[in-house]
């Protein structure tokens, strides 16, 4: 018997009438479904009731309801404990999702009877540090950030390699990108399209103001160190664009890859160039159609 998780999406199934059909087509099939207690709640199923750590552990896998948003934040969650995700589409064509809702049934066969396999997608590891003091740790699928705020001036951020000083970027801000992230806030910086199946870092200037400034790509087995240099009390780290923390005087950030991985249940429905098509011909015609407004 299938252990399935299920994580709704309150603001696309607001009545959890989906969620509902869901979990009567799995026990339908012979299966078992895990909720964490609020979600048990919503739908009147406290039988189905588990601590949220406790499914991610026990599931053998888990759908999640939403768009990447909603799976960036799963993943963060999720892959301590290698549980298997299941992206389902109920917005616009997203990189992480794998199926659209109306596939989702025939995508559940295909999980039961065994028919998918798993793309592992490498994670990033944040570490503050202060005054040699490990005193915070983040993890993140698409990118770890470094931007200085609404009313800050440019900062300067001093660089390096594996302790090997790279470069000091006097910019915006600083964008440290997996391969699944290279298709977000790194691409609109001007970095560069990676395939998820690969294992680097990239690390992209945000408005850099000097004109020799480009993106570097770096090995997994290194780490990225980041120094603020001068008194700017006004810098922010985001995490998958998702959770925020105030960097203070003397921070610097470590990134590097974690020691675990997101793992996404893939159906050979479509390949990442698929998806990758689709999604710039979409910003094409954003884009002409913003021109022809001007």
């Amino acid at each position: 018997m299938k252990k399935i998780g299920i994580i709704p999406n309150f603001t696309k199934d607001k009545d959890m009438q989906l969620t509902k059909k869901i979990i009567e087509w799995i026990e339908e099939n012979n299966g078992q479904v895990l909720l964490n207690e609020v979600e048990a709640e919503k739908v009147n199923r406290n039988d189905l009731a588990y601590k949220s750590y406790k499914m991610y552990k026990e599931a053998d896998f888990i759908i999640v309801l939403g768009g990447d948003g909603t799976l960036l934040g799963v993943a963060r969650r999720v892959g301590w404990f290698g549980t298997p995700i299941l992206g389902v589409n109920l917005g616009r064509l997203g990189f992480l999702t794998e199926v659209e809702i109306n596939d989702l049934y025939s995508a559940m066969e295909k999980i039961i009877a065994g028919e998918y396999t798993i793309e592992k997608r490498m994670m990033l590891e944040a570490v503050i540090v202060n005054n040699n003091v490990q005193v915070d740790t983040f993890y993140a699928l698409n990118d770890v950030v470094i931007t200085k705020g609404a009313f800050a001036r440019i900062v300067r951020l001093k660089t390096y390699v594996d302790d090997k000083y790279l470069d000091t970027y006097p910019a915006d801000g600083l964008i440290i990108s997996s391969p699944t992230g290279s298709t977000a806030y790194s691409l609109s910086a001007g970095g560069p399209i990676v395939n998820p199946k690969n294992n680097l870092l990239i690390i992209t200037p945000i408005s850099p103001h000097t004109l020799h400034a480009r993106s570097v790509i770096v090995s997994d087995k290194e780490k990225v160190s980041i120094e603020i240099e001068g008194d700017n009390n006004e810098i922010v780290l985001t995490i998958d664009g998702q959770q925020g923390y105030k960097l203070k005087g003397g921070d610097s950030i470590i990134v590097n890859k974690a020691d675990f991985h997101a793992n996404f249940v893939k159906l050979n429905n479509r390949t990442f160039y698929d998806v990758l098509r689709k999604k710039l011909a979409e910003r094409s015609v954003i884009n002409n159609n913003n021109h022809d407004q001007l």
